[in-house]
């Protein structure tokens, strides 16, 4: 175990590093950039099968303890350590990073986007796999954040090589967001580990905060929520995320919806939570606030862009809902209460499936139609995609309602618990707040229905004219990357205790500082 997360680590980096060689004859196939693509199915595929692996070897009967454990000391001045190890809170995490990665790199082979070599492109997903990977895995605020960092690099370039119109302007404000926020978080972990005497995130967790003062938390909290909130992200420091969604490739924005953005809100649970929980009681409510703002904020921006007129366009409207749903997971976050955490944790595992699903989904519409804009899409009586391609007029229904968290998929979960840890907070926050916070949510889920159903009416709604254009259904390649994601938002839906099951136990320890 302690070997088989070392490799599920480290493998991808090993993998970018080859994609960059010369194929070796034998491999090489029709041409060089198909062995390229091959190359990186064929790692982010060993990959997957190790994290399936690492999942049917965890213990399932004590997921709040740490296993799989690497602890070797790295830079003894600083007494940073290389140190690895999951639980019930990032394994569900650590297996949809190795899922996404695999079905993109999948897509990929046959649809690879326009742009430069495949080269690069296979190395640079193979980077961002595992510096995502890595975020969930380490148990080091030192190395938490070269990981968290590891990421951005990789993403700029896929935004601004491989990406649409804008995209230049997409990659530099998405960057430029991120790093700013980060130096802001690092400068609250060197905080937290000087005061401390250590960087050890378990060690830390279980002291509670007692080893910190309350201003110490306050101002780490501070810190640390900023970069954590603009990865997340959080209204109002979301405005990074529509640009650089409507100009990413397809499996640019998949990875960065069903992955980048849990990155922030899993460091709001596995550090802000436990390390400093009286700075973290104390940014509580405005925690929430900016919560429920995000999720009626999200909600109007897509309503405006789905109404008929505004040329919306629906990679771009997917990406505020994400500003909406990532609501949610803060929403529960900021209750400080088992409910609401585990609430957060299924919303986050269940939006990457969801919205995952959907990116793909738009990306194989704009191929067929050339254009991913609403008014065009819809044009006088609908896309009908009902009639011309019944599949993907289906699926997209499927991904819409589970979006807007119909009960039996996995959408419902989470959002429903999140608003049930709000509802009865932790001891010390202010209850009539967080009910008002409620109400907010309960209303933003209202507006979620109206604005999917609205999409689904014009899109897959509406007369087939008899000289429209006969759009391909869904294809071989196109099934096999989708299917998984479908699969798995049903299984969730009807049996929560996969996942439940896992995050409970860590949950509790986690919020009674590191005791079961």
């Amino acid at each position: 175990m302690q070997f088989l997360l070392a490799f599920i680590v480290v493998v991808p980096l090993i993998g970018a590093v080859a994609a960059l060689l010369p194929a070796p004859p034998g491999l090489k196939g029709k041409s060089p950039d198909q062995a390229v693509l091959r190359h990186g199915v064929s790692v982010t595929g060993v990959i997957l099968l190790a994290a399936i692996v690492l999942a049917l070897g965890f213990d399932h009967g004590h997921p709040s303890r740490m296993q799989a454990t690497t602890d070797i000391r790295w830079i003894p001045a600083l007494d940073v350590h290389l140190h690895l190890g999951i639980d019930g809170i990032s394994l569900p995490l650590l297996v949809l990073t190795a899922l996404l990665t695999f079905l993109c790199a999948l897509y990929s082979y046959f649809k690879m986007p326009s742009g430069p070599s495949p080269k690069a492109f296979v190395a640079l997903l193979l980077v961002l796999e595992a510096g995502t990977l890595a975020t969930f895995a380490v148990l080091d605020l030192v190395l938490f954040f070269l990981a968290f960092e590891m990421v951005l690099i990789p993403m700029y370039f896929l935004i601004a090589r491989w990406g649409g119109a804008g995209r230049q302007a997409a990659a530099w404000k998405f960057i430029l967001y991120t790093l700013l926020g980060s130096v802001v978080m690092l400068l609250g972990l060197l905080l937290i580990g000087v005061k401390a005497g250590t960087f050890d995130m378990v060690a830390l967790a279980t002291d509670n905060g007692r080893g910190l003062t309350t201003s110490v938390q306050v101002i780490a909290v501070l810190a640390i929520g900023i970069g954590l909130a603009v990865k997340t992200p959080m209204f109002p420091l979301h405005s990074w995320l529509p640009d650089a969604h409507t100009a990413a490739p397809t499996v640019g924005s998949v990875l960065l919806a069903g992955v980048l953005l849990k990155m922030g809100t899993y460091g709001f649970v596995r550090i802000v939570l436990p390390i400093a929980p009286h700075g973290m009681h104390a940014f509580a409510p405005y925690l929430a606030a900016f919560a429920v703002a995000g999720i009626i904020y999200g909600s109007l921006a897509c309503l405006s862009l789905a109404r008929e007129g505004n040329k919306g366009d629906l990679k771009r409207l997917i990406a505020y809902s994400s500003v909406g749903h990532m609501g949610f997971v803060l929403l529960g976050i900021a209750s400080m209460t088992p409910t609401g955490v585990n609430g957060a944790l299924f919303a986050n595992i269940a939006h990457g499936l969801i919205t995952g699903l959907l990116f793909f989904l738009v990306g194989a519409l704009k191929d067929r139609y050339g254009t991913a804009d609403l008014d065009t899409l819809a044009g006088a009586t609908g896309a009908a995609l009902y009639g011309r391609a019944p599949r993907l007029g289906g699926l997209l229904a499927f991904a819409a309602v589970a979006s807007l968290g119909l009960p039996g998929l996995a959408g419902f979960w989470g959002e429903m618990l999140s608003m049930f840890g709000a509802f009865d907070p932790a001891p010390g926050l202010s209850r009539p707040a967080f009910l008002t916070f409620v109400a907010i949510a309960a209303f933003g889920t209202l507006l979620t229905a109206a604005y999917l159903l609205v999409v689904v009416r014009r899109v897959c709604m509406g007369g087939k004219p008899a000289d429209g254009p006969v759009l391909a259904d869904i294809q071989g390649y196109e099934f096999a990357a989708w299917s998984p994601l479908v699969a798995l938002t049903v299984l969730a839906g009807l049996w929560p205790a996969v996942l439940l099951g896992l995050t409970d136990p860590a949950v509790q320890k986690l919020l009674a500082g590191g005791k079961s």
